[in-house]
């Protein structure tokens, strides 16, 4: 009697976890942080001293340090969303100075927009704001820079 009790328990208990659905949850989303990485890790390497004679200035190197900053605030996040920030990009070697600067910025506004999407993780939300002021502080050293360096280009930083 004990020895079909157990097993009608036991067939009952079966039941009951089958029927039960697993749900997997991920991470929240946010499938532009990869892309926001990788116009700043490119917008990096276009600041970046690429030949023997270019100089870095003071500037340059606060850009960089500011999206140092950016890519790191915006890993935090991407990993919290389980994504896999590895990624890398390639950059065109043929562009003078002034092209490098103008790419550089132009990627850093598409990682502006791409990190200010809206955000479903709460937790991510100052990760996000971070990230933002630091990509538009390299966006307004590169512009200052760049205004310095080329009077006449008219240079556009606004979303």
């Amino acid at each position: 009697m004990k020895k079909a009790l157990f097993f009608v328990a036991a067939f009952a208990l079966a039941l009951v976890f089958a029927s039960c659905r697993v749900v997997v949850v991920e991470g929240h989303e946010h499938p532009a942080y990869l892309h926001a990485l990788s116009d700043l890790r490119t917008a990096r390497a276009y600041i970046d001293k690429m030949t023997d004679s270019d100089t870095i200035a003071q500037e340059e190197i606060d850009a960089t340090a500011s999206i140092d900053k950016a890519i790191g605030e915006i890993k935090k996040a991407a990993i919290e969303d389980g994504k896999n920030v590895n990624a890398r990009a390639s950059v065109d070697a043929n562009l003078d100075r002034q092209g490098r600067f103008q790419k550089a910025i132009e990627l850093l506004k598409s990682a502006r927009r791409d990190v200010n999407k809206e955000e479903d993780n709460a937790g991510a939300e100052g990760l996000k704001k971070r990230a933002l002021n630091h990509i538009n502080n390299a966006i307004n050293i590169l512009a200052q820079h760049f205004r310095v360096l080329y009077p006449t280009i008219k240079l556009d930083i606004e979303l």
